[in-house]
Parts: structure tokens; sequence; C-alpha cells
């Protein structure tokens, strides 16, 4: 019994540790595929229009808990190293990167946040508090430490800190739902409606390379197909669309070209992170509100049954008569919603 306890006691510690790395580790490979579509440059450091590493880390505290917090503060590190010796900005991003997925983390749970995001204040809760108002730290330590240090600023210190803060916003907006929907996806996947998802992605392509391509503003068009996405595939069909669609407009608007073609800097960074919000929020809410009513249909039909049992065994026979009553109270629930 004493080898047990003592091998379990060694074993936490590690398993803490392989976590930690493994945190730090996708941490660097979402900050290096961030950085291929670097739009300005701060005191040496790249800015992206999505930082992937803040919505791996927030999926890694949500998923793991808060005690993976020095795997972020390594990956960011880590990710210094190739540029030179390590300084006070440097220290400050390291701070502002590891503070800020905590503080969503703190936020989410104080509102009772559940991963799976089958509810409407689910969605609320991480555009406003786990995207919007956590990386606020993430763009303000960082960018207020590089201006009063006296590091000139391209264009200002607010379009330093929109850039820096939407980055990370959108990286939790569109790779946390998309990470979340990983983790719990049985693989491999099963669709019953293969038509229908080879028409989807057939579609989602053409209408993507349109609204982007084109000179017009025609971002619009995206929005019928994120609809159709989630409305019939839930999460598993908006995620990976919002997503994709949104790597596609920054990789127009880090050109830039198509609808990007004739804007500034400031211009395409305003465009493109309301598009890139637009279609976050959409994403998570719409699904929100389709798996709650997928939710609250499966309850009226387990009540349903449930009280149809207990019919049975009072009176015996009348259990059968209330089976149409049932399926006309779940239609028409459903054609309430």
């Amino acid at each position: 019994m004493a080898a047990v306890v003592r091998t379990e006691q060694l074993r936490r510690p590690t398993v803490a540790a392989l976590r930690i790395l493994g945190v730090a580790a996708f941490y660097c490979v979402g900050g290096w595929i961030g950085l291929h579509k670097e739009v300005l440059e701060v005191g040496g450091t790249a800015l992206t229009p999505l930082w992937p590493s803040t919505g791996i880390a927030l999926t890694a505290l949500l998923l793991l808990g808060a005690g993976v917090w020095p795997g972020i503060a390594l990956g960011t590190l880590v990710g210094f190293l190739p540029l030179g010796p390590v300084g006070g900005i440097e220290i400050a991003i390291t701070v502002g990167n590891t503070l800020a997925p905590l503080t969503s983390l703190l936020l989410l749970r104080r509102v009772g946040f559940r991963i799976e995001l089958d509810r409407l204040r689910d969605g609320v809760a991480l555009v406003f508090l786990g995207g919007l108002a956590g990386m606020l730290v993430a763009a303000t330590v960082p960018v207020a430490t590089i201006w009063l240090r006296g590091v000139t600023l391209p264009d200002g210190f607010w379009t330093a800190w929109l850039v820096w803060w939407t980055g990370d916003a959108m990286g939790v907006l569109l790779v946390t739902p998309f990470l979340l929907l990983l983790c719990r996806l049985r693989w491999p996947p099963r669709f019953h409606r293969w038509a229908e998802v080879s028409a989807l992605v057939i579609t989602a392509v053409v209408i993507t390379w349109l609204a982007t391509m084109s000179t017009f503003t025609l971002f619009f068009l995206v929005f019928p197909v994120l609809i159709w996405a989630a409305l019939r595939f839930h999460l598993a069909g908006s995620a990976p669309f919002a997503l994709a669609v949104s790597l596609r407009a920054i990789w127009e608007a880090a050109n830039p070209a198509g609808a990007f073609a004739h804007q500034t800097l400031v211009e395409r960074m305003i465009t493109l992170q309301a598009f890139n919000g637009s279609l976050a929020l959409t994403s998570l809410l719409l699904t929100a509100i389709v798996t709650e009513q997928k939710n609250i249909h499966q309850k009226i039909e387990e009540a349903c049954d449930e009280l149809t049992e207990v019919v049975e065994q009072l009176v015996p026979g009348q259990g059968t008569r209330l089976r149409p009553r049932r399926q006309q109270a779940v239609e028409g629930s459903e054609g309430s919603t």
C-alpha cells in the first residue's frame, strides 16, 4: 500500500509538468501560426489580426484548470528566444499574455460558464467576458509598458492597442469554440447527411472566396451560410466555418487584396475586426440558441415518456392513448420555436 501511495505521489507532479509543457508547446505553435500574417510591429513585437495562442490558452485553462498557467508564460518566453535576450518589454508581454486568459477564466467561472456552449448565456459570456473583457489585460499591459519606455509606436498608441486587443480577442472568439468542439467530438465523426454536408462545404468555399476577393463590400454573403451551418449542424458546423472565413479574410487583409485593396491599415483593421467580431458573435449566439432549444425539446419528450409510463402503471391501457397527445405536445413546442 505504501508503494502505491508513493507511486501516486510521484505521478501527480509528473502529470502536472507534462500538462504545463504541453500547453507551452501548443501556445508556441499558435504563436507561430499567428505571426505568419503580421500587420504591425510594436517594440520589436509583431502584431496580427488573429492571435490563436489566446484561444489555446483559455481552452487549456477551461479544460485543465488554472494550474497550467505556467505553460502560458513559458510558451510566451520561448517565443522570444530566437529574437534575442529577454528584457523588460518581453517580461511585460509575458505578464499580459498570462494574466489575460486567467482573467477570462475567473470571469467565466463567476457566471457559471459551461464548456458545452449549450446555453445562450454561455455564448454571451464567452464573447463579452472571455474575449472582449479578459483580453483588455493582454493589450493594455504590454502596450503601456512599451509606450512608457519611450518606444515609438507606429500610427500611435491607440492603433497599436487596438490591433493588439482585437487580435487576442479574436483568438478567443474564433479558436476557443473550435478547440472545445474538437475536445468533445467523437472520432471518426458520424454524419447522416453527407449530401447536405457536401453542399454546405462547396457553398461555403464559393461564398467565402467571393466575399473576400471581390472589390465590392460583400462580406454579408457569408452570414446566410453561417446560419445554415448553425441551424443544421450546430457548433460542429458554425465553429469551423467561422474560423475558416476569418482566416481567409485575415489573409486578404494582410496582403492587402480584394475588398481591402484600397484601405489604410487602420481602415483594414476596423473592417476586419468588425467583420470577425460579427462572425464570431453570430456563430456563438445562434449555435447556443439552437442547442438550447434542442435540449428543451428533449426534456419535453423525456417528461412525456415518464408521464406515459406512470399512467400506464396506474391505469393499464391508458398510456397508449396518451402517446398521440404526447406527439402533438412535442410538435407544438417545436412549432412555437
